[in-house]
């Protein structure tokens, strides 16, 4: 190897080492800064300035951001804080605001003063963003009665800071406004979701108390699609929003507290049901991998809960003490912490890191979560009572757990749910097709690539596992054969790394129980697997409603719209139209050609962009109260029959 090396043709010196200036940096390697240059990055942008504004709203001197879309895809941010200072940098000779728009790790939030706690941690959004737009204009209404503006594209200023007019000097504030650089963000199919923007920005008023965020889509005509968000009640009101579709055991606990120099919020309340939902933020960000705060969360929460029980004689001397699991069962709880030092785990700040804040929250929850308990009783015996139903359940779980999790790839000739295995043992290359019904099993198994594709077929719709417990869901046939099949093993168990497939894609008919079917299979992916989701390996796959033929033409259709739109094409001409009921019509070939073959096919990728607002769907769509459902369906029939895949 080193004789390879030496006679390399390729140099490499003291020449060859290169040194990014400026914001070359980050328009090189956009993935380290904002995540890469999908749609999750591009949205990745707008949050970076909004968390600015939300920086300002937490020193208590913003209340009102609002957040524009243009139909040319320009992004404007607008707050009324004080406005980016504007003034020459002593040290650097340039104007602050140029200097905090084009050099990374500047800004206002590493010493004291300015900010006693911010998102901003490393001093690079702003300028990561700016880097990353084709062009980006900034307009500052400053306290000394003027406003100013400065002007970039792709990171360099075009103009100098230039007073522009006059302003009002107790009425400042900044305006941003970027337009994404093709160049970078390639993909000409990307765009921003209007509803993505609003979650995160719901979250966002959630947890900062007192501050107003307006969304406002432009491209909407000939009406602007618009909503404001401003919750005084916080993240107490949160917890509410989020269990409003499910029945509470309590009142909601909640506690706010500084516990040396960080600040805590939590707040939490049981319900009936058998998910557990929780959301951890950092500085208002939420921090999706959880962290210190979220450990120390669960540590004193499982503590104080097996500490009750044992106090109320619920749990004996001779019972082992509750798991972290069995506590958390129907728990919905948002954990919220102001740290004047975050330490995150990268940029995209899905993680914390600061130790102290594992014990600032720990002390806060467990004074507050034991004061409850001494207050309510009543409650607290139902919430043991909980965690002990649901012990004996994970036990009884385990024990059928542990009859469907293979020690090895496939330990038995006798494969479940009568599983067509592919002949590859690469699991990167291989997926899997989950089908409904012995008809369409039979087809997928004829039409696929034996290499590459395995077969799963299901009898009839799966248990809805928002409405059972864990024993039985593993009690259940189907979901046993997709536990065994997919190989990675399901709750305390579940290992990523033994997937045996890149891909599992739920194909179903193309009609109403089709969708309901996908639905089940989401819910439980969602519920008990959702690593897999979060890794990018669940799909849904299109298939056809129609197949038209016109002489020796032919063509699948996908919609209603697109056969209408291909028959009007065909003016005069003599056609037949095949609609497709189910994938059990479909010849092998058929079923190749239009919803297997990687050439041809289109799958469509799981993708969780906001947690909260999955949490709430599931549990509103497959949950056992009634009504929100039947409200949700009434408002949406008129889309569904307009939906156009």
């Amino acid at each position: 190897m080193v004789e390879q090396v030496k006679n390399n043709s390729v140099k490499y010196d003291a020449s060859t080492i290169q040194v990014l200036e400026g914001l070359e940096a980050v328009r090189r390697r956009p993935g380290m800064y904002v995540g890469g240059t999908d749609v999750r990055a591009l949205h990745h942008l707008v949050y970076e300035v909004v968390d600015n504004s939300i920086d300002e709203a937490l020193a208590g001197v913003c209340d009102h951001i609002r957040v524009i879309i243009s139909p040319d895809l320009v992004v404007s941010v607008h707050d009324n804080g004080r406005g980016i200072p504007v003034g020459i940098h002593p040290e650097k000779g340039i104007s602050a605001l140029q200097l905090v728009l084009t050099t990374l790790h500047a800004g206002g939030k590493f010493g004291e003063g300015a900010y006693k706690v911010s998102g901003g941690l490393h001093g690079v959004g702003v300028s990561a963003v700016n880097a990353l737009s084709e062009w980006m204009e900034v307009t500052v209404n400053s306290d000394d009665g003027v406003v100013y503006r400065q002007r970039y594209e792709r990171g360099i200023p075009v103009t100098g800071v230039e007073p522009i007019g006059k302003c009002d000097p107790e009425k400042t504030g900044t305006l941003v406004a970027f337009r994404f650089d093709p160049t970078i963000f390639k993909d000409a199919d990307l765009d921003y979701s209007f509803d993505t923007l609003a979650q995160r920005f719901r979250e966002m008023a959630f947890v900062t108390r007192g501050v107003t965020i307006d969304l406002i889509d432009q491209r909407a005509q000939p009406f602007p699609r618009q909503t404001s968000f401003y919750f005084e009640g916080g993240i107490l009101s949160f917890v509410k929003y989020l269990n409003r579709n499910r029945t509470a055991l309590h009142d909601p606990v909640y506690v706010e507290r500084e516990v040396e120099g960080t600040i805590v919020e939590v707040a939490l309340q049981y319900t009936d049901g058998f998910s557990e939902t929780m959301l951890a933020f950092a500085n208002t960000i939420n921090t999706i991998d959880g962290g210190s705060h979220l450990t120390g969360f669960r540590s004193a929460l499982t503590r104080a809960i097996n500490d009750v029980g044992r106090k109320l004689s619920v749990l004996k001397d001779s019972d082992p003490n509750l798991t972290g699991d069995d506590v958390r069962e129907g728990l919905t709880a948002i954990i919220s912490v102001k740290v004047p030092d975050p330490q995150f785990e990268s940029q995209t700040k899905v993680k914390l890191m600061n130790p102290e804040v594992r014990f600032a929250v720990e002390t806060a929850t467990s004074d507050a979560v034991a004061e409850f308990f001494e207050t309510n009783s009543r409650a607290a015996r139902k919430i043991v009572d909980k965690g002990l139903t649901a012990s004996k359940a994970r036990a009884a779980a385990r024990k059928a757990r542990d009859l469907v999790i293979r020690k090895s790839a496939l330990e038995s000739m006798t494969l479940p749910g009568k599983l067509a295995d592919c002949s590859s043992r690469d699991p990167s290359n291989s997926e899997l097709f989950i089908v409904e019904g012995d008809s369409a099993g039979g087809s997928a198994k004829q039409g696929r690539d034996r290499h590459f594709q395995a077969i799963l077929p299901l009898r009839g719709k799966i248990l809805n596992t928002e409405r059972a417990g864990l024993d039985k869901i593993l009690s259940n046939k189907e979901i046993q054969a997709m536990i065994s099949a997919l190989g990675c093993g399901v709750g305390e168990q579940f290992n990523l790394e033994n997937l045996r497939y890149n891909r599992i894609i739920l194909m179903n008919d193309a009609d109403v129980d089709g969708a309901h079917i996908t639905t089940l299979a989401l819910t439980f992916f969602f519920r008990y697997m959702q690593p897999l989701i979060d890794d990018g390996h669940l799909y849904i796959a299109q298939p056809p409603l129609y197949l038209l033929k016109a002489g020796k033409d032919a063509q699948y259709l996908y919609s209603d719209t697109a056969l209408e739109s291909a028959v009007k094409d065909l003016g005069a001409r003599k056609y037949t139209l095949q609609r497709y009921k189910g994938l059990g019509e479909m010849n092998p070939q058929q079923l190749w050609d239009t919803t297997m073959d990687p050439e041809q096919r289109t799958l469509v990728q799981v993708t969780i962009e906001d947690a909260a607002e999955a949490d709430r769907v599931f549990s509103m769509l497959m949950g056992s109260d009634v009504p929100p459902r039947r409200k949700f369906i009434q408002s949406h029939a008129r889309e569904v029959q307009n939906l156009d895949v």
